[in-house]
């Protein structure tokens, strides 16, 4: 019982450290938020979002995250049942959903700067990217994340820490998630129409 209890005490001092990850984090984008914001007029003479950004290809994006999010939710309700190959399934869906998003914003970023339009061009740019490639780094850490858990599940039978570790996995990809929703609507949406 002694060992329940703590084991139970030391989880919530991981949940409690990893929800100040993300408010640390949520500072961060907030930042690059209002740095874009200042910035996104700021073109050097250069195109802007409304010149660059194709909606369609954007729109795609952000439906392969939000469904990526979907299967994450999935995965989660699998593995509170107890349900391993369920749970594994929707972790590979989830998986490669990330994949293709991430794949799509790497071909975005690659088309942009073989067209002369890299971070370097312009203020705006150099806000677009950091912004943009900041959460695509936090895809490809979650994809790393997510690939562990996956071969771990493979490998072992369910622990109740692998359970907890899964939880703030999909707690760290929805909170990607909303993060891409303001990328989308303020960077795509409001920087589009500059």
């Amino acid at each position: 019982m002694k060992n329940v209890i703590e084991e139970a005490a030391v989880q919530q001092k991981k949940t409690l450290g990893f929800w100040i990850y993300l408010m640390t984090d949520l500072v961060l984008f907030a930042s690059l938020f209002a740095t874009f914001a200042v910035l996104r007029g700021q073109t050097f003479g250069g195109p802007s979002g409304h010149d660059l950004f194709n909606m369609p290809f954007v729109l795609l994006e952000t439906m392969i995250l939000l469904t990526s999010s979907f299967t994450a939710g999935l995965a989660i309700l699998g593995s509170n049942r107890g349900y391993k190959k369920q749970t594994i399934f929707w972790l590979f869906v989830t998986f490669a959903l990330g994949a293709a998003f991430l794949t799509l914003e790497l071909t975005e970023f690659s088309h942009l700067v073989s067209e002369g339009d890299g971070w370097q061009r312009s203020a705006f740019l150099s806000s677009f990217f950091t912004l943009v490639g900041t959460h695509g780094l936090h895809i490809a850490i979650g994809l790393l994340w997510l690939a562990v858990m996956i071969i771990r599940l493979i490998r072992f039978k369910f622990k109740q820490t692998d359970l907890n570790r899964l939880a703030l996995f999909a707690l760290f990809w929805h909170f990607l998630d909303v993060v891409w929703i303001f990328i989308f609507s303020i960077v795509y949406l409001i920087g589009g129409m500059a």
